[in-house]
């Protein structure tokens, strides 16, 4: 039973680095990652699920309470994408796979005769939402390698030196990154990508006004540290717990 859980873990592993790690390579390529990857990974979640269900003792009725979070982190992450608090309709729609794939907050994946414990600690949480929180706390680190280039460069102005740096409007014509400056009334004005924002247009707007130079933020695919935060759930846990239980060690 043991053995039969363990190896499920490890197609799961395999599924959600190769799905991860493709769309990652598309999306830095043409910033898209195909909808039937996470078709894919949905469908494989379930049927491995059915699979541990039926053939192995893993789902006590307190595990199996944890199904419920599925619908749960679904709907939290379709009400994020509507929100802007998520950008990419493909990073919404790998979370909601993912809270398939990855839906019991256990994650045994080495065999006992390796004397290896991984993931590392315990946790609460179904790991789909680990996966989530592991990369943005990944994330994280933009903000600061941002602060840490525009200081080299001796460029300051907040809040855009934690978000973006300066670029020249043909750089800019010609990169993945969206403007953090917006014509208002003549003038530029700070704006955090709104809802309705037509980069090429406001560009234009730019070369109007006979501003050469302005600040942008990179379309930094999430898919990146979500792919390093499902890798790290994997070998380490989710990072919340390991925090949370530094915190009280504190106490």
């Amino acid at each position: 039973m043991v053995e039969t859980e363990i190896v499920l873990n490890i197609i799961r592993l395999v599924v959600g680095v190769v799905i991860l790690g493709y769309a990652s390579y598309t999306d830095i390529k043409t910033r898209r990652a195909s909808n039937i990857l996470w078709v894919i990974m949905g469908i494989i979640g379930a049927v491995l699920l059915v699979i541990q269900y039926l053939y192995t003792d893993s789902f006590d009725a307190g595990r199996i309470a944890y199904l419920v979070f599925i619908p749960i982190m679904i709907i939290m992450v379709y009400v994020m994408f509507q929100l802007r608090l998520i950008f990419g309709g493909a990073d919404a729609k790998a979370l909601m796979a993912l809270s398939i794939l990855l839906p019991l907050p256990t994650l045994s994946w080495i065999p006992a005769s390796l004397n290896l414990n991984l993931p590392l600690g315990e946790t609460k949480l179904p790991y789909c939402w680990g996966v989530f929180i592991n990369a943005l706390l990944l994330f994280l680190f933009v903000p600061i390698t941002l602060l840490i280039f525009n200081i080299l460069k001796r460029d300051f102005k907040f809040p855009h030196c934690f978000i973006g740096y300066k670029m020249s409007l043909e750089k800019a014509k010609q990169k993945f990154v969206w403007p953090l400056e917006k014509i208002v009334d003549g003038k530029s004005k700070f704006v955090y990508m709104p809802k309705e924002f037509d980069t090429e247009e406001e560009l234009k707007k730019f070369e109007q006004q006979n501003i050469k130079e302005i600040w942008v933020t990179p379309k930094i695919p999430f898919m990146i540290p979500l792919l390093a935060g499902f890798i790290c759930a994997f070998i380490f846990g989710d990072f919340l717990t390991h925090i949370m239980n530094f915190i009280q060690s504190l106490f």
